[in-house]
């Protein structure tokens, strides 16, 4: 029952551990009209000089409706020596998060930014901002640089007067829900339950139940829960301070991060404790037997030391949620996430005072399964963070021994007699283990997606396989020009595909349509050129100037004589079955 209990925290548990970070938008249907569908980028995104003054300049951005910008690729600048920019000032934007580039930021509408300006001599300077977008229809324009001419000032000039963004909190109440059920399940650990002698001997005076014993114990708890809303908050406008939703796309970030989660999880595990220093956890140990019981400030001192007392178990949990927290960049959103969980573990005292140990169930061994449930859970974060640096194939794989891990630890290869509960256990902890041989499996094919781990059968493996490799990645307008002279002497039709790795719905086009099984295969005859638009330098836009495109993704197709297929172009994300559709066209014409 145990095991079986374990089986059913962890599939009830990550789904919604996954909850918490927000899904990129859905793709969008279809192949789309460039010229119909998408603006031009200073359409897009308006950028005007809303007010000057010695010190700083305030900026305003307008973003069409659908269309949004990255907070972590602006850039401010001046090619003039005797001004300094100082640190930019943004309000909290939008969080979003994307299975290939992690937690991001982004603004919608109206954006006001400040920079502070040191410029002692109050001459005029030219100001060149830089930032980047996207279309929520799936196209990501290349970063935009424009130049403006600041005059020189002697007062502070007022140029727009509409009211500026509101600032956006990144948390949802959805994520606030499961801080409060993370909450929650930590309190049936082996170190928390230890808080009731606390709150029934001292704060209860042995007597609980009724009104005023309700009423303590809402004063204990809540100080708890405040504690840890000061923490979450302090962590939120730290990660604020340091634009911690940007710097988490490094792997020397990443990596480190990951690492924690592990060390975390192993103390969930019971391979080692993280307690407080020996002499800090003395201080405060006398510090709650001097405490007064019976009262409600003794209450609440009593409830904000035992928060800081309950270590091996909420430390490792705890620490995880403020890593999380950190990379959003949030005070508000992470002091109510943080003060959610600590309602969660202070519900079930509340009902113990209330109605009494009745009301709760007995410890036992089922205990330590809450425990390991949480460690398996900070292990599968530490993947998710390590599928943004590692290989599609190495993360795959790592999914796949989590899943037979605890597939082990649900007792599926013990041959010993068990009972129908435990047999149970074991049918559901053979279905992990064939999830974890159909991961490796996949791995060892090229796959990459967890949640479709062998997505194509071994022969249209090796097309996708054998298509991937005939890909020609250039970056340069004459490298083109010649791949499609050799194209049109060969008389070889050829699919052009547009490029960035800064562009998302780009990587999401490669995964799920150019690998698709049917898809695969109809690619073969095709010389299949990838120009990759990364570095978006002059030479790069003014060719896609030349092809009346705004960014990537897109993906143009010729026929054999050299000349440009348009009903068969596709600008912005699409899905396998419209890119068929785009397929049967091209082919129609050729």
């Amino acid at each position: 029952m145990r095991r079986l209990l374990s089986l059913l925290l962890i599939l009830v548990a990550l789904p919604a551990a996954a909850g918490l970070f927000d899904s990129r938008p859905s793709p969008t249907l279809g192949g789309l009209n460039n010229s119909a569908d998408f603006l031009p980028v200073r359409e897009a995104f308006r950028l005007t000089l809303a007010e000057t003054s010695p010190e700083r300049v305030k900026l305003r951005f307008t973003a069409a409706e659908g269309y949004y910008l990255y907070r972590h690729r602006f850039q401010f600048k001046t090619p003039t020596s005797t001004v300094d920019i100082g640190e930019p000032v943004l309000p909290a934007g939008e969080a979003k998060n994307d299975e290939y580039f992690g937690d991001v930021e982004v603004y919608y509408g109206i954006l006001d930014i400040e920079l502070p300006i040191r410029n002692p001599s109050g001459e005029p300077f030219t100001l060149n901002v830089t930032y980047q977008g996207c279309a929520d229809k799936g196209l990501c324009y290349p970063p935009e640089t424009e130049s403006l001419n600041i005059g020189a000032v002697a007062s502070a000039t007022s140029v727009l007067d509409a009211p500026a963004a509101a600032d956006r909190a990144t948390f949802t109440w959805r994520a606030v829900a499961l801080f409060f059920l993370a909450g929650l399940g930590l309190t049936f650990t082996p170190c928390v339950l230890p808080m009731l002698p606390i709150l029934s001997g001292v704060v209860l005076r042995g007597q609980p139940g009724g009104m005023r014993s309700f009423l303590l114990a809402l004063a204990y708890v809540l100080p708890m829960a405040g504690g840890f809303a000061l923490l979450g908050a302090l962590m939120g406008l730290f990660g604020a301070e340091l634009n911690l939703q940007a710097r988490l796309q490094s792997p020397w970030v990443l990596i480190p991060f990951a690492l924690f989660f592990v060390a975390f999880a192993l103390a969930m595990f019971g391979l080692f404790e993280l307690r407080l220093p020996q002499w800090v956890a003395t201080r405060l140990d006398r510090a709650a037997g001097s405490a007064k019981g019976g009262s409600f400030l003794g209450a609440a001192l009593l409830g904000t030391i035992s928060s800081l007392l309950v270590s091996p178990c909420v430390s490792a949990p705890l620490a995880g949620a403020l890593l999380y927290i950190s990379s959003s960049g949030d005070a508000l959103g992470g002091g109510l996430q943080l003060f959610a969980l600590g309602l969660g573990m202070g519900v079930p005292l509340i009902i113990f005072a209330t109605g009494g140990g009745a009301l709760l169930p007995r410890s036992g061994p089922w205990m330590v399964t809450v425990r390991n449930t949480f460690g398996v859970l900070l292990l599968a974060v530490a993947i998710w963070m390590l599928e943004r640096v590692v290989p599609g194939e190495v993360a795959l794989a790592l999914w796949g021994g989590l899943a037979a891990g605890a597939a082990l630890f649900l007792g599926t290869l013990e041959l010993t007699s068990k009972t129908p509960r435990q047999k149970l256990a074991q049918l559901l902890g053979l279905a992990l283990l064939v999830y974890a041989l159909s991961a490796w499996m996949g791995a060892l094919q090229g796959g990459s997606d967890p949640l479709r781990p062998i997505p194509q059968g071994f022969a249209a493996a090796g097309s996708a396989k054998s298509a991937g490799e005939a890909w020609q990645t250039i970056t340069t307008p004459s490298q083109l020009d010649a791949e499609l002279a050799m194209a049109k002497t060969a008389g070889q039709p050829v699919m052009l595909d547009w490029y960035a790795d800064w562009c998302i719905s780009c990587k999401v086009i490669e995964r799920e349509v150019f690998a698709d099984t049917q898809v695969a295969p109809r690619l073969a005859d095709y010389r299949l050129i990838r120009f990759d638009i990364t570095e978006s330098n002059p030479a790069q836009r003014a060719l896609l100037d030349r092809y009346k495109l705004f960014g990537p993704p897109a993906i143009l197709f010729f026929d054999r004589k050299g000349s440009e297929l348009q009903n068969a172009r596709v600008v912005g994300e699409i899905d396998a079955d419209a890119f068929l559709q785009r397929l049967d066209r091209a082919e129609a014409a050729l």
